[in-house]
């Protein structure tokens, strides 16, 4: 509430002329007490007025004076007391957020730094946020999609992941629509025990926190966004690295998993290895593996290879999945077989259709 606010509603209440004036603390100590009131809150002074403090003994205080033709009465003193504690805890409680963000800010500018350094250095102890960051923790990493949109406060963007994790969550800016969340790890542990099934994975685990985020933010934030998670780590011994890691996995999530939008590093093995390749040597492949025939990258067909190869070539799964008969899948894969001479029902051949079709990726999109 603004000071002027508060202030007329104040006047309003009581029909008072009132002033707010900063006082030190020899200054109210000179001031006579009121009889049967609290001195730390109520004083009296020499023109007859009534000075409340809104807290304790202070080097520095902000004190109301109140000058009213009849004595104010206890409940109203009482008021006025609540009334600016209440104002003076608002203010605390704002300082102490924009405290947190500027620290934040200062960790993520350290970090994008380091990303730009062959080796990153040490964490500076004055950057453990008070020693928060040696406990371990789970990352994430948020990129917002629509960079045309306005910048969301940090505050807000804040407030809503805490509101998801219902926990004390770290919020890094790296840069614009760039974050880096840091989770303490009992979300994990929640899934898990929610799950009911002992053999679910921490990977399986992260995946669902993960999906469950995405859908919060698409819902409550403005526009689409990314994700990626890694393994909970000890953010002062690894938090560069991860953060590489991450940025690094949503630049692969977006070539190679075209309509997701959660990414997670143990799922791109494959995909990583495949970018190492020099770009003239990806080319050459492709363009030899599409000598013959160009059928991997029929719509049909690659949406058929890929819900495959998502199922562990299970030929029954797959089927269902894409809401076909068996029958007609078999006839998709056969004349896959007919056309490339790659029957993606052996292992060899599986791998290297999988192959083909992400060196296609990689290199026929921009």
């Amino acid at each position: 509430m603004a000071s002027a606010d508060w202030l007329e509603q104040l006047r309003h209440i009581l029909d008072a002329d009132l002033q707010l004036r900063t006082y030190k603390a020899a200054e109210w100590q000179q001031l006579e007490t009121l009889p049967e009131e609290d001195p730390d809150l109520f004083r009296l002074l020499p023109d007859g007025a009534v000075a409340v403090q809104g807290a304790g003994e202070l080097l520095r205080a902000e004190v109301l004076e109140i000058r009213r033709a009849r004595p104010l009465g206890k409940t109203e003193l009482r008021l006025v007391g609540l009334m600016l504690g209440t104002v003076k805890a608002n203010r605390a409680s704002v300082g102490a957020s924009a405290g947190m963000e500027k620290q934040t800010a200062s960790l993520g500018a350290w970090i994008m730094e380091q990303l730009d350094r062959p080796q990153a250095d040490m964490l500076p102890e004055a950057l453990t946020m008070s020693g928060r960051l040696y406990a371990e923790m789970i990352p994430f990493l948020l990129i917002r999609e629509y960079h045309g949109l306005a910048d969301e406060p940090y505050a807000e963007l804040d407030k809503l992941l805490r509101s998801f994790f219902e926990e004390e969550i770290i919020l890094l800016p790296l840069q614009r629509n760039e974050w880096l969340i840091l989770s303490p790890t009992a979300p994990l542990s929640d899934t898990l025990l929610e799950s009911g099934e002992e053999e679910e994975s921490e990977e399986e685990s992260l995946r669902s926190i993960g999906l469950g985020l995405h859908e919060m933010l698409a819902s409550e934030w403005l526009g689409e966004c990314h994700i990626a998670i890694a393994l909970p780590i000890q953010p002062s011994k690894s938090i560069v690295e991860t953060t590489a890691l991450l940025r690094e996995t949503v630049q692969l999530g977006r070539r190679f998993q075209i309509g997701a939008s959660v990414h997670l590093p143990w799922e791109l093995h494959l995909e990583r290895l495949i970018s190492a390749i020099p770009e003239g040597d990806r080319a050459r492949f492709v363009e030899q593996a599409f000598s013959r025939s160009d059928y991997y990258v029929e719509p049909e067909i690659m949406t058929t290879l890929e819900t495959f190869f998502s199922l562990d070539c299970n030929v029954s799964e797959t089927a269902k999945k894409l809401y076909i008969h068996r029958n007609t899948l078999l006839y998709r894969l056969d004349k896959l077989k007919q056309e490339t001479g790659l029957d993606v029902r052996l292992f060899r051949d599986a791998v290297m259709v999988k192959v083909i079709l992400l060196l296609y990726k990689v290199t026929k999109r921009p």
